[in-house]
């Protein structure tokens, strides 16, 4: 009988790469979706790029704590892989030294909303005050204002779509979620 015996480093080697063989997958654009009648404004979930070009989307929601950054951050480095970090004001706040880790790493620094709300349940003008003081956050730390949201918990409507449209920032969702799919335990998801 064998017995393997999986690292932390090894483990989170393990979800980078399954991660990535499972974000081969196509990628479509931001489209306008009728449904029953009705106009249904979808985030972005994929974009389209011509089947000989091999491209993932990895992307990473910064909202709890920061004890993994440096070990993802060298994984990613050995293997030239750059990705995107959707961040909570909150975290940025607390992690400010992650932050500046990660984009000087050459990953990207998005919006993830300032206090991590079901954005559906706020108000329009609280939902643009949200990712307004976390793009102001991002962009002290880094110097760039993201132009990405993801809303957190996945939690949309047109109406969110359409404020961050209005606020400048493209909508960004998840087509694969790697975390339940290799079976991981994990947190509140968002």
């Amino acid at each position: 009988m064998k017995i393997f015996v999986i690292t932390k480093k090894t483990g989170l080697l393990c979800i980078l790469l399954t991660m990535l063989a499972l974000s081969l997958v196509y990628i479509g654009q931001n489209t306008v979706v009728s449904v029953s009648g009705t106009k249904r404004d979808l985030p972005i979930y994929c974009v389209q790029k011509p089947e000989t070009e091999k491209i993932v989307a990895l992307s990473f929601d910064a909202a709890w704590g920061n004890e993994d950054t440096g070990q993802l951050i060298e994984i990613m480095n050995k293997y030239n892989v750059k990705t995107t970090f959707f961040v909570v004001g909150g975290w940025v706040d607390k992690f400010p030294e992650s932050v500046k880790q990660l984009s000087d790493a050459g990953h990207e620094i998005m919006n993830h909303s300032n206090t991590h709300p079901h954005m559906t349940q706020i108000s329009v003008e609280k939902m643009k005050e949200e990712v307004q003081k976390c793009d102001e956050k991002i962009k002290a730390i880094t110097g760039v204002t993201p132009t990405l949201f993801r809303a957190p918990y996945g939690d949309y409507n047109n109406q969110v779509v359409q404020a961050m449209r209005e606020t400048g920032h493209y909508t960004i969702q998840w087509d694969v979620e790697t975390l339940a799919t290799v079976g991981i335990p994990w947190r509140t998801r968002g």
